[in-house]
């Protein structure tokens, strides 16, 4: 298996190679993550395991076509993500909502 930053170079080089990248917008890719989680949320409903791995991948192939149309690095903004939530404390209840701590 690649790694991922081989595999986000193969997306954005097969992205530029047709035209996605220089004719697409960071809107349009927006949209399209959208679409790509709603088939996501279908795929959990459903428990269909193949589905939600499928949606997975499209999801990160359209950040990573979206952060490319923005001139953004999609690593840098999980690093700066990361960096935001790092030092929260905090637990997940049963009800899945995250209790932060003071």
């Amino acid at each position: 298996m690649k790694s991922y930053s081989m595999l986000e170079m193969d997306v954005i080089c097969w992205a530029e190679a047709r035209g996605i990248v220089k004719n697409s917008t960071p809107m349009a890719q927006a949209i399209k993550t959208l679409e790509e989680v709603t088939e996501l949320l279908e795929a959990i409903h459903k428990g269909d395991r193949n589905a939600q791995k499928d949606a997975y991948g499209d999801i990160l192939v359209t950040l990573i076509v979206g952060c490319a149309t923005a001139d953004v690095d999609l690593v840098e903004c999980l690093g700066l993500a990361y960096e935001e939530i790092k030092n929260r404390k905090g637990y997940l209840t049963d009800q899945g909502v995250f209790v932060k701590e003071a």
